[in-house]
């Protein structure tokens, strides 16, 4: 007999001779599925493929005699570097133009006379501490692949390293950019009343001014794209200072130090929670020369957000990761973690992102439901409007921070860095190449919303990852930071720390220590030391100059720092000497 049209177990309906199946209900299931899987929510599963990029690393032994005299000679050569480019700084870097206190003294106004010696000399003191701390990832990292556990120097012994290469940079001339000019402008836009984040500093301060004149033209007419909290900063620096550049360069600096202050003390807190040696993370993230360069040295406020962000979080998963209920203190630090998320946020906004993955690491405690996420959002965004109203209005400053021509200040610049931007130009240039014209601002029209679209879309499965157990937050966190920084339209070589820094804390794999390590080590040399460029003959000569000086000192250390590694025998207590076996 056959089957009738509304048979419910019918496959088949008659059409005019056609069958067709109704698979309807079925499409719309295999869509929500499809969606699901998407973004994250099909529960957790071992494939996930960052996931892999984490394993527990256990602590280690200290360093024995003979590796400790080795890190003494790794650390005064990092030192004898970092003297070096303050020296050479003198000369090649980030002077201002009026105000120098160097000009016209003869001994320390000569590098300045001699540009290709003040570069020689700061080039070779950079490629020596990108060297010196090369070498002192092999004692604080080990092996990246296989073998037992090396190892490792002590926290002491790392900070002392730290301390040392730190130091000459703290009292060297700006470097590597000039931002710290446009930072002394704006700050005076704000201390005189006017709102920075409506006029440039041609504008506002006139183009002869002593501190708009050392700002690079094309910021001059550009408004502050930094958060009221950076800027309201500034204006008790303008406070004290006045007009004097030099005062106005080393508070600021005090600013960026504070910052790297910040992120000493949470990054080894945060490895500890994922599991991560402890000088591993201080090593890759707060030793890395991307950070004694342009966060020290070139004084950007990326110190302050990631040191803000970071020690946030550490304070908010206190509460989070506890086993005590959240009350009281646990309480406590809840919110306050959350504050100084928010606090690092009215420096720059991206640091923002952190406060997803706090509170989905929260929602996840809470049962990782729907009124869990609900619930969490609401607590957390609640602190933070209430943190971000108060600093915007006492600082006087408002909410122009937040308007879309202040969020896309930095678009003025065509990163190479930036994976949408270099399509972009790399379109335009063939176009050019084969006759059918310049169309590089129609494919950046083009690529760059797309780009966003694909980095919320990765932090929108971090977040789902966070909530349904796959990732840690810190973890997720770095990722999703990475992914924004190489498809930001703008990518500066500092922004890699946004990344880097809390990744240090999480991810433990050869697949994102090796790549990390070469880029650090590679984009740290890129940049020229005065901020800006230099004619190609003297380029030319300083590097010429820098192979020949930093190879005869590879020459005469060759057994003194542990320049090749050699598989010694085990130690006594098992170990394997693995970085500093006999040469």
């Amino acid at each position: 007999m056959p089957q009738t049209d509304d048979a419910p177990d019918s496959g088949a309906t008659s059409n005019g001779g056609l069958v067709a199946r109704p698979d309807g209900p079925s499409r719309a299931h295999r869509a929500v599925a499809l969606a699901r899987r998407a973004v994250g929510l099909d529960g957790p599963s071992d494939r996930f493929v960052v996931s892999h990029l984490h394993g527990d690393e256990s602590e280690a032994p200290g360093l024995d005699a003979r590796e400790t005299a080795q890190l003494t000679g790794v650390r005064r050569f990092g030192a004898t570097g970092a003297l070096l480019m303050a020296l050479g700084a003198l000369g090649a870097g980030a002077q201002p133009v009026l105000q120098n206190p160097v000009q016209g003294l003869r001994i320390l106004g000569l590098p300045a006379r001699m540009p290709s010696v003040a570069l020689t000399i700061t080039i070779t003191g950079s490629v020596m501490v990108v060297l010196a701390w090369l070498l002192l990832g092999r004692f604080a990292v080990g092996r990246f692949r296989g073998g037992a556990v090396p190892r490792r120097l002590t926290r002491s012994q790392l900070d002392r390293t730290l301390l040392m290469w730190v130091i000459p940079l703290t009292v060297a001339p700006p470097m590597f950019s000039k931002d710290v000019y446009s930072y002394l402008a704006q700050s005076e836009i704000a201390a005189r009343g006017l709102d920075p984040y409506a006029i440039g500093p041609a504008q506002a301060l006139g183009v002869d001014h002593v501190l708009t004149r050392t700002v690079p033209n094309i910021w001059r007419d550009t408004p502050a794209p930094y958060g009221p909290l950076f800027l309201w900063l500034g204006k008790g620096i303008t406070w004290l200072t006045g007009e004097n550049i030099v005062a106005g360069i080393f508070l600021h600096r005090l600013l960026a130090l504070a910052g790297v202050a910040l992120i000493v003390w949470a990054l080894p807190r945060l490895a500890r929670r994922c599991g991560v040696a402890s000088v591993t993370a201080l090593w890759l993230g707060a030793a890395n020369p991307l950070l004694l360069f342009h966060l020290v040295a070139g004084i950007h406020n990326e110190a302050l957000m990631l040191g803000l962000m970071l020690a946030g979080m550490e304070i908010a998963l206190r509460a989070v990761e506890s086993a005590d209920p959240i009350r009281g203190r646990n309480l406590t630090y809840l919110l306050a973690g959350t504050a100084l998320i928010g606090v690092s946020a009215t420096v720059k906004i991206p640091s923002l992102l952190a406060l997803g993955f706090v509170g989905m690491a929260l929602a996840r405690r809470w049962g990782a439901t729907a009124r869990s996420v609900l619930a969490a959002a609401a607590l957390l965004l609640a602190v933070t409007v209430a943190v971000i109203l108060a600093v915007s209005l006492a600082s006087g400053l408002g909410f122009g921070w937040l308007s879309p021509d202040t969020l896309g200040t930095a678009n003025e610049v065509r990163s190479w860095m930036s994976l949408p931007t270099l399509l972009g130009l790399g379109t335009g240039l063939a176009g050019v190449l084969l006759g059918l014209g310049d169309h590089t601002t129609a494919v950046l029209s083009l690529t760059r919303p797309i780009a966003s679209l694909a980095a919320a879309f990765v932090a929108l499965r971090m977040l789902v990852a966070v909530l349904v157990g796959r990732l840690h937050p810190v973890g997720a966190l770095g990722v999703s930071l990475g992914v924004l920084v190489l498809l930001f339209p703008v990518v500066q070589p500092w922004y890699l720390l946004w990344a880097v820094i809390p990744l240090a804390a999480w991810a433990t794999r050869p697949g994102f220590r090796i790549p990390a390590v070469a880029f650090s080590s590679v984009v740290s040399l890129m940049v020229m030391p005065n901020g800006g460029e230099y004619q190609p003959f003297i380029i030319v000569q300083a590097a010429v100059s820098t192979i020949l000086v930093v190879g005869l000192l590879i020459f005469l250390t060759r057994h003194r720092l542990p320049w090749r590694v050699r598989d010694g025998a085990p130690a006594e207590d098992g170990s394997a000497a693995a970085y500093a076996g006999t040469p």
